[in-house]
């Protein structure tokens, strides 16, 4: 592997898998192009250097060829965002887009279309019957894997060298992410700049902790979170558990939760969880308070009750003031913090006021007392932008899916591959 900085990309072909999957709206026009300024950096010092620079991404999840998620609706913003007229391929790999890359010169760039309007991609065959048996899907998963080796070198065949700067992609083995970078050596393969300081953030994390460590963990589901605070429950100090998933505990406990959401099959779990943290000696800290109401819907009355003791028809939506100020204390005493999911439905404005506290804490706890924060996940991503703090934290991850498996300990293989390992 090689490094970015030390890379003269000038005369040669570069194959950049960025993460361009950005939302639309229904004139397909994007809506928040935070991935796409994100990749810059990197898209940049390929065209600074006098490089040729080859872009690929995927865009939703078609099922095949689907127009609505062409990459062609995002190029003039691409464009515009590069200061350089970026020439489109209608399609990821054929004779035509080997025939663009090949006629690139110094300092142009070229955008592949969308890699997921082929199955070869993901891998994974499309189109079986519902009641296809176990012999037909092994059989046509063999059968796209096969084809995918074609594919792979296709898309290696277009560039000299390769870049990955798409975290978001990172845990998945997919043509484009993994399986490309084996067509080229060590010394042309790398991560972009956004990839190594997602690699640099989550090594802090796991690593090169500076105690204390507090985690925060959020969302609906116990079940969701399991591998990942199993896996926490033997590296933190802290760990609040807030969100839906709280309830599960209450009810596990003996408390009464009204309608709140509860995933009763986990209710021993959520008690092992507990043991498992007085074992390590891990600080469980679990909501006192409860912002309940007797509609999910943002204009409907509520009150704060105790978390263990919620009304028969009244469900949790957010954190009370108590549970704010706990979390608080606990995250502004800490060195490293982790944060992923809000602590409550903080999409409806009436119930973000826990969500906005966390990140407060967090944005203080970084700024005032020289903590190392890194925020992952979708909700807590929309959740610090939603209250402006995303620069007043350390990190905020661009990955979701990737974020919490490196920070389970699994082997991601966008990056196994680029290292070589």
């Amino acid at each position: 592997m090689t490094n970015i900085d030390s890379y003269n990309f000038k005369g040669k072909r570069a194959f950049v898998r960025v993460d361009f999957n950005v939302p639309l709206d229904e004139q397909r026009q994007i809506t928040d192009d935070t991935r796409i300024r994100a990749a810059l950096p990197t898209l940049k010092k390929i065209l600074a250097d006098g490089g040729r620079l080859v872009m690929a991404s995927h865009l939703g999840r078609p099922k095949g060829v689907d127009e609505s998620l062409s990459l062609k609706h995002i190029l003039p913003h691409v464009s515009e965002l590069l200061g350089v007229e970026v020439k489109f391929a209608s399609d990821s790999v054929g004779e035509e887009t080997e025939k663009l890359s090949k006629e690139l010169k110094d300092g142009e760039a070229l955008l592949l279309e969308n890699l997921r309007f082929h199955e070869e991609e993901e891998g994974k065959p499309r189109g079986l019957a519902k009641d296809a048996s176990d012999e037909e899907k092994a059989a046509a998963k063999k059968e796209v894997k096969e084809r995918q080796k074609g594919f792979v070198k296709q898309l290696a065949q277009l560039a000299d060298c390769y870049v990955n700067d798409a975290f978001g992609t990172a845990h998945r083995a997919h043509a484009s992410t993994a399986l490309i970078a084996e067509h080229f050596d060590k010394d042309n393969k790398m991560f972009g700049y956004l990839m190594a300081k997602e690699v640099a953030a989550i090594q802090k994390i796991l690593d090169n902790v500076e105690r204390p460590f507090t985690a925060i963990m959020g969302g609906s589901k116990v079940s969701t979170k399991i591998e990942i605070i199993e896996n926490l429950l033997t590296k933190v100090d802290n760990l609040i558990l807030t969100g839906g998933m709280t309830y599960t505990f209450m009810k596990a406990n003996g408390g009464n939760i009204g309608t709140s959401i509860c995933e009763d099959d986990k209710l021993d779990l959520a008690l092992e969880i507990q043991e498992k943290a007085k074992k390590h000696g891990v600080n469980l800290v679990l909501s006192e308070d409860s912002v309940v109401t007797q509609e999910f819907a943002n204009d409907t009355p509520y009150k704060v009750v105790p978390s263990m003791d919620i009304p028969d028809g009244w469900m949790g939506m957010d954190i009370g003031e108590k549970s704010r100020k706990r979390f608080a204390d606990v995250i502004l005493g800490s060195k490293t913090i982790l944060w992923n999911g809000p602590a409550g439905v903080f999409e409806f404005d009436n119930f973000g006021a826990g969500s906005k506290a966390v990140g407060e804490a967090v944005a203080e706890a970084t700024q005032k007392n020289g903590a190392f924060s890194l925020v992952g996940g979708g909700d807590s991503v929309a959740c610090v932008n939603k209250y402006g703090l995303a620069d007043q934290v350390s990190y905020v991850s661009t990955g979701g899916g990737a974020l919490l498996e490196a920070i389970e300990g699994k082997t991601l293989p966008g990056i196994a591959a680029i290292r070589g390992e």
